[in-house]
């Protein structure tokens, strides 16, 4: 299944930066509630990966007040067969 990282900014000042932490751990979605943050090292963003079959999907788990700023990445990982085998043809 494709797997997403979402990434969702929000803003600095410190009661906004509170009620977005609050939306996300009283939504009921285990993706939400179980974000990672950077606010207190002064990123003040929302990470979370989830398992979902498309980018459409992903950006659906966030709520609707933060989608259009969150940023949804297909996350890939490479084998060392492919990445030689990609180097030996561009030689």
């Amino acid at each position: 299944m494709p797997r997403f990282l979402i990434e969702v900014p929000h803003s600095s000042d410190t009661l906004a930066c509170t009620r977005v932490v609050h939306v996300f751990l009283t939504s009921g979605s285990h993706f939400l509630s179980n974000a990672d943050w950077g606010c207190k090292d002064g990123v003040h963003k929302a990470w979370f990966i989830a398992d979902v079959e498309s980018k459409e999907e992903a950006r659906a788990i966030v709520p609707p007040a933060f989608r259009a700023e969150a940023k949804v990445i297909g996350l890939s990982k490479f084998k060392l067969e492919e990445i030689e085998r990609y180097l030996e043809r561009h030689k």
